[in-house]
């Protein structure tokens, strides 16, 4: 069920508690299990250290998360408290940062792509017709923007 929910995911809040260290191992082994599943190593995630609020239980210091946040190749930390909602925004707001500029990467990539496959089109299309007149085209101008339709915006957070 969990490999499921990877699959479909856009990122990731690797949770564990600041007062149980297994918490912690457990997390490295999801770590990489998201990353086999997604085939890659640039997958937009967050590392928290929940319960921040119970120093008298604390058993992982904010620099045994930043430890493993360096490890991870400097995965965004952060420690959170459910309870009073400390931080708790700041670390979905990062993900969801994380997720755009991911998505906003490979569409820049695919238009490119496209403008440039266009652009061939275009050089087989008037080498076919001699007698047709060529039309210009023109990428990233006002009328593309119009054409362009809405992303569908909308997505669910699932807590595993």
């Amino acid at each position: 069920m969990r490999e499921l929910y990877i699959k479909s995911g856009k990122g990731f809040l690797l949770v564990y508690s600041v007062t149980d260290e297994s918490s912690l191992k457990e997390l490295l082994a999801i770590r990489d299990q998201v990353l086999r599943i997604k085939d890659t190593a640039n997958v937009p995630m967050v590392l928290i250290g929940n319960k921040c609020d119970l120093n008298e239980e604390r058993k992982l210091t904010p620099e045994d998360g930043i430890a493993v946040s360096k490890e991870w190749g400097r995965v965004p930390f952060y420690e959170t408290s459910a309870m009073y909602k400390i931080n708790v925004e700041d670390a979905f707001v990062d993900v969801v940062r994380q997720i755009m500029r991911k998505e906003a990467s490979a569409s820049a990539a695919g238009n490119n792509a496209s403008s440039q496959e266009q652009v061939v089109e275009s050089k087989k299309t008037s080498q076919q017709t001699e007698t047709k007149p060529q039309r210009r085209n023109t990428f990233g101008s006002s009328s593309d923007k119009k054409v362009k339709k809405k992303k569908k915006k909308g997505g669910l957070c699932t807590i595993l």
